[in-house]
């Protein structure tokens, strides 16, 4: 009962009010004109980065992070590489938001501190002024901070489920490094990988503070362009519309989630 009472009050009750606002039409009617306005091509654009942005973090979060977690697996499971890792990955795993974009300003923005001791050794990071920080490249290296630690450890109990016994049992049928990974480990590790891919997917397309932090006018994003239309102090915002654009979104992270989800099940059936 109290997890149906914390999943209805803080997920569907306001899934439930965001439908219920993007039906509510300017004129304060009940109609669909909400849902047509996501054609505007400034919005549909946004549409388009965001996906971009969160696919690329996350395939190549997932391929760099699943490297790491192979390596830690590989280890003493109680040394203190893994230790350390595993409890660093869960800190910057959750180290976004304002934070993290001042730590990126502070750092390579054009008066951070490997900006400008790049600068002066002739090295320029952002030619012809073009700053690409706080474009979709800036994006994604940022979320590529809380990418890689989160395939880490997502990642890393299907690395543990891998038994020493099956390369054993296949260097005894004569089988080399390649057939183990094509036949046996791969296999086995696919879906938990591509799930955990989504799951990254997921965590980039709902992302807000960060980009929020870096932009603070226009939408190069979806979630910006939903806070462009609740607080626009020029008189053009669109609740309405915020709304529709918010329950697209929930669309979204519920169909990559489902997937996430089929392809966990698929998982653990050989990790018991």
């Amino acid at each position: 009962m109290p997890f149906f009472a914390y999943v209805g009050i803080f997920l569907l009750l306001p899934t439930a009010i965001i439908l219920a606002g993007s039906l509510i039409a300017a004129n304060g009617g009940v109609d669909l004109s909400n849902y047509a306005g996501i054609n505007k091509p400034y919005i549909y654009k946004s549409f388009v980065t965001s996906v971009e942005i969160s696919a690329v973090s996350a395939i190549a979060g997932a391929i760099l992070g699943a490297l790491l977690a192979y390596a830690v697996v590989t280890g003493n499971p109680d040394g203190f590489l893994r230790r350390t890792v595993m409890s660093a990955a869960g800190v910057i795993a959750q180290f976004g938001g304002v934070t993290l974009a001042f730590a990126f300003l502070a750092t390579i923005g054009t008066t951070g501190v490997v900006y400008l001791f790049l600068q002066r050794i002739g090295i320029e990071l952002y030619p012809n002024g073009a700053i690409w920080l706080l474009d979709p490249p800036g994006f994604t290296l940022i979320y590529l901070y809380f990418q890689i630690p989160l395939m880490v450890l997502v990642f890393t109990p299907a690395l543990d489920g891998i038994r020493p016994q099956w390369r054993e049992a296949t260097d005894s049928l004569g089988g080399n490094t390649w057939h183990y990974w094509r036949y046996v480990a791969g296999p086995l590790l696919a879906p938990s990988f591509f799930g955990c891919t989504l799951l990254l997917f997921a965590n980039a397309f709902s992302a807000y503070a960060t980009a929020a932090a870096l932009v603070t006018q226009g939408g190069i994003i979806v979630p910006l362009q939903i806070q462009g239309l609740l607080t626009s102090e020029t008189g053009s915002s669109q609740p309405g519309l915020a709304k529709a654009l918010a329950l697209a979104m929930i669309v979204v992270v519920l169909v990559v989630m489902s997937l996430y989800a089929l392809l966990q099940r698929r998982t653990s059936q050989w990790l018991r």
